[in-house]
């Protein structure tokens, strides 16, 4: 069995809160940029190189990418063979999202109530999610998530007759009703399979692999690339002004279902798709 003092979790979420908000993982950050390479028009091109230029500015002057710091969402792998001392491990994670919240000056976006909206002055609480692991470490995750992106998000419980071609059709259909309002270009993550809360589970997920990581099945790698084909040739284009790159990337995760079901949600990120993961 091994300790580890909840005061270390707050401190590993706090700095990834910070870190998080302020430099996109690398693999996005090239990705951006080759796209900027990408576009013929003058517009899009223009507002790809921008967008570059905004994630040099933020690291060099130490500010948040984007001013819509998110909700923290924390992603947390704990090993069977870990034991918490000091504390509550929830109490721990919400007090460092609170501490990078104030220390790295992010805007705070979150009510008490989803009707009253009373702001809770610190971020919190998170969203938690939990998983149960071999071992005795534990897995951080934390990937802030602005809501221009998440309002357009969208589940679907389809009949289990659907066709690849429908569901691809779907989540494309997603990504043009989205359009300038998720600020493109988009990441999605997109879930299929399970039921109704851990398909949408999945898609947020799905939003934390690596754009430079593509599903292991080659069957769905497929379906991800279809969709990235087919979205892009929607004309919508960086910041809704037309051009090649509506999508950066599609990231696609399943699981078995119920034979009279089949859950799909699509889970949008814009550019700024934010996740830092940390290892204690």
């Amino acid at each position: 069995m091994r300790n580890i003092d909840v005061s270390e979790i707050s401190a590993v979420i706090r700095d990834a809160c910070i870190r998080a908000n302020k430099i996109l993982p690398e693999d996005l950050a090239v990705l951006i940029a080759d796209s900027a390479k990408n576009e013929v028009e003058e517009l899009p091109k223009d507002i790809m190189c921008r967008l570059c230029e905004n994630l040099r500015a933020a690291e060099e002057m130490d500010i948040p990418i984007c001013q819509d710091t998110g909700m923290a969402v924390v992603f947390a792998k704990i090993g069977q063979d870990v034991h918490f001392t000091g504390g509550s491990f929830v109490e721990a994670v919400n007090r460092g999202v609170a501490d990078g919240y104030k220390e790295g000056y992010l805007r705070k976006s979150i009510v008490a109530d989803p009707l009253r909206r009373v702001n809770t002055e610190d971020n919190t609480p998170a969203v938690i999610h939990t998983e149960l692991v071999e071992g005795d470490k534990v897995e951080l995750t934390v990937a802030p998530k602005g809501f221009g992106s998440e309002n357009m998000s969208k589940l679907k419980m389809f009949n289990p007759s659907a066709s690849r071609e429908d569901i691809i059709e779907y989540i494309v259909d997603v990504v043009r009703l989205a359009g300038s309002n998720a600020c493109p270009p988009m990441v999605i993550g997109v879930g299929i399979g399970g039921d109704f809360e851990e398909c949408a589970l999945l898609a947020k997920k799905a939003l934390c692999r690596p754009v430079s990581v593509k599903n292991l099945d080659t069957y769905y790698a497929d379906i991800e690339k279809e969709i990235l084909k087919q979205a892009n040739e929607l004309d919508i284009g960086p910041q809704g002004f037309g051009g090649k790159t509506t999508l950066l990337s599609v990231a696609v995760e399943f699981m078995p279902t119920h034979i009279a079901g089949l859950p799909v949600a699509v889970n949008i990120g814009c550019h700024v798709t934010r996740h830092v993961t940390v290892t204690i």
